[in-house]
């Protein structure tokens, strides 16, 4: 259910890098080109500053990302061999890696335990009513608590999908969710399509 396009978890933290701040649609525009120049953590962290700007250039913050990949490339080649690490405490010491990312990759690339927050999971999560907070890290553990282990990067992901198709941040569409009985959010006036919910 990943939407960028990757093979491999050193591809994948790229992309997850570049995601920042820009459209997943936008960073697999770039990819194949930023790929196949620089197919390695060596060789990307070996890369010249104005090509590897020039290639990121449409994803934005293009300087600031280039720091960031040149810095987690040189920190993948030197501290762990070329090969990604898959321990959260190992990926978040890496330029331009915090949580988020970390679990992306942990729970796309590796098949690991990894429940990525961003803002789609942040916003879905405080309407669902499964967490208070606005705070990454506590919403993380209060999700963390509710699954499994092994459905932590499903529920994500799925968290995200239906973030970006239905459960909108301006106009969330409550007549199409499949949740609207659940949800305490819902916008549906009381019997509209057999359906009761709050409307303040």
């Amino acid at each position: 259910m990943c939407a960028l396009d990757h093979h491999g978890a050193f591809e994948l933290l790229v992309a997850t890098i570049l995601s920042a701040q820009c459209t997943d649609e936008r960073v697999n525009s770039v990819t194949p080109a930023l790929f196949s120049a620089y197919p390695s953590a060596e060789a990307l962290a070996g890369a010249d500053d104005v090509s590897l700007e020039g290639l990121i250039r449409p994803t934005g913050f293009f300087r600031a990302k280039a720091r960031s990949l040149k810095g987690m490339a040189a920190g993948v080649a030197e501290r762990f061999g070329g090969e990604v690490p898959r321990a959260l405490e190992d990926l978040v010491t890496l330029p331009g890696v915090g949580r988020k990312t970390a679990n992306v990759v942990r729970s796309v690339a590796f098949g690991e335990p990894g429940l990525p927050v961003d803002t789609h999971v942040t916003r879905l999560s405080n309407r669902l009513g499964l967490t208070s907070s606005g705070d990454p890290e506590v919403i993380e553990a209060d999700l963390c608590g509710f699954l499994p282990a092994d459905q932590w990067g499903l529920f994500s992901l799925r968290l995200i999908l239906h973030g970006r198709a239905v459960c909108r941040a301006r106009v969330p569409r409550c007549a199409e969710c499949v949740l609207a009985d659940i949800c305490p959010s819902v916008t549906l006036p009381v019997g509209r399509g057999g359906r009761g919910g709050r409307t303040d």
